[in-house]
């Protein structure tokens, strides 16, 4: 793993990338930046404080960092060491050392005086020459600044940093001769701030431990068992949702009965017994479909899948009860009713779905283990060995590969008749992946082989399961999932707006340490 995306693994690149060198573009004419722009070397004059130049570093300090640090070695301080490390905001003058213009901080090698924002420095540390390792650091999570020598920190230098202040990592010079080289995290530092970052972990967990929340325990608890009974009739154990509801004095929604047909239908999804779990649907819930028709469609996908590795043997009887009945008119490459086919080129990755993944975009499902043997509640979720367990062969069988044939063709056309909606180009995608699949001899290594992982059943069996208890008017994802995954929201929100304690606490570090 990069050691930098261990150290800040609350920063989202792909928005807010880290240093990671300095910037051949944001540096003064007087410097010359080697070895991948991590070496600054001072060319100019250097007679005066009018000779001096900084450079910063490619992309500013991430507010998701909560702490933020790097190093630079001096390998020679030159003809008068006048070297000065610390931070800037962008467009600060480069034609100065850092630390001496307003939303500028600096520690100085020459003096050891701290500058911040000022022409005039204040004594703060000792003086830094060849061969020091000199780092600087900001907490964001009160905003200050500090700094280290060979490893040793020489505390607080500067406070009270204005908010939304965003600070690059920036670096001085001004005479000759003078050379130095930043290490931003790619290689192990002189200072332990990886010890900086565990005492700062705790203390934030500490702090929201002993928060006091309003109201009496026995409130809280209350809408504790709430939330923990709805998240157990959602997931469909019945008999553990029945002895948790008469131990908490709580009544169920939901009949225990229609509890069972679920866990029933999401046990047999998540088997890839599609078939199965249609024929339980049809007879418990006759009209599901009726009004999700692109719901039918995924689970149709889904079971052609299942067809072709050989755990669902198809059913290709009439579909009844309030099911479309599937068309045999189309070819496997025949053209849709909006006038395009299905068959082209393989895209390669998962379509994007409105079933979305259990940890797409701020949402939080929670995951279990599922239990073909348990007996009292069969559990609905994917076991993390299963996904890495190899799909079987394709089925080699000539009659079976008829009747993959044929459903292949009826699963065309009803797609030819799903009405238009925003979503169907992703189900053209999922319908051409699917096919695709018996083009390839060994279909696990292809670029659609992600579809018989059996992780892919997960998204069908969460949107049946919804489907189903939003047909009878109850909630179609637990409160409990739904408030951690406001709390996820919420933390990444923190982050983004510079709330640096976000980046020391998660959901996740909450839940193990209660």
């Amino acid at each position: 793993m990069d050691r930098l995306v261990r150290l800040y693994p609350k920063v989202n690149e792909k928005e807010t990338p880290l240093p990671r060198s300095w910037s051949v573009k944001d540096k003064f004419s007087f410097l010359v930046l080697s070895q991948n722009n991590q070496k600054v070397h001072y060319k100019g004059g250097g007679k005066n404080h009018k000779d001096a130049a900084s450079v910063r570093a490619t992309h500013p300090i991430p507010a998701a960092c909560g702490v933020y640090y790097f190093e630079v070695k001096v390998l020679n301080k030159g003809r008068d060491g006048y070297i000065g490390i610390g931070l800037s905001a962008s467009g600060v003058n480069l034609n100065r050392l850092p630390g001496w213009e307003k939303n500028s901080y600096g520690y100085h090698a020459d003096d050891g005086c701290v500058f911040n924002s000022s022409g005039t420095g204040q004594q703060y540390g000792s003086t830094f020459t060849t061969g020091d390792v000199v780092g600087c650091g900001f907490n964001l999570v009160d905003r200050s600044i500090f700094f280290t020598k060979n490893g040793v920190t020489m505390g607080t230098a500067v406070s009270d940093i204005a908010p939304n202040l965003v600070l690059y990592p920036t670096v001085g010079l001004q005479s000759q001769g003078e050379l130095v080289e930043a290490n931003f995290g790619e290689i192990p530092f002189a200072f332990d701030f990886d010890g900086l970052l565990r005492e700062m972990q705790q203390k934030i967990q500490l702090s929201i431990e002993q928060v006091i929340l309003p109201g009496g325990p026995g409130e809280w608890q209350t809408s504790l068992h709430k939330l923990v009974l709805g998240y157990l009739i959602h997931r469909g154990y019945s008999r553990t949702a029945q002895v948790f509801a008469s131990n908490t004095s709580q009544q169920l929604d939901e009949d225990a009965q229609s509890i069972q047909n679920r866990q029933k239908i999401q046990s047999l999804i998540l088997q890839g017994k599609i078939s199965q779990s249609l024929h339980l649907i049809r007879a418990n819930y006759p009209t599901l479909f009726t009004s999700n028709p692109e719901l039918l469609f995924r689970v149709k996908c889904r079971q052609f899948v299942e067809m072709i590795v050989g755990s669902d043997p198809g059913d290709l009887s009439a579909t009844g009860g309030g099911e479309p009945r599937l068309s045999c008119h189309s070819e496997l490459s025949s053209t849709s009713s909006d006038g395009e086919g299905v068959m082209g080129e393989v895209t390669g990755s998962p379509p994007e779905s409105p079933l979305g993944s259990p940890m797409r975009d701020g949402t939080f499902t929670i995951p279990a283990v599922i239990n073909e043997t348990a007996e009292e509640d069969v559990c609905m979720d994917i076991d993390s060995g299963l996904s890495t367990r190899p799909p079987p062969p394709l089925v080699t069988e000539h009659s079976s590969l008829e009747r993959i044939l044929f459903f292949g063709r009826e699963l065309q056309s009803m797609y030819s008749t799903l009405p238009p909606s925003r979503g169907k180009d992703q189900l053209k995608s999922l319908l051409h992946d699917a096919f695709s699949l018996l083009a390839y001899t060994d279909p696990s290594t292809s670029p659609v082989g992600y579809l018989l992982d059996p992780s892919q059943r997960e998204p069908v069996c969460v949107a049946v399961n919804s489907a189903i208890l939003e047909s009878k008017n109850l909630p179609g994802q637990p409160s409990l999932e739904f408030a951690l995954g406001q709390a996820v929201q919420c933390l990444r929100l923190m982050s983004k707006s510079g709330l640096g304690a976000a980046a020391f606490t998660g959901v996740q570090d909450i839940t193990r340490s209660s």
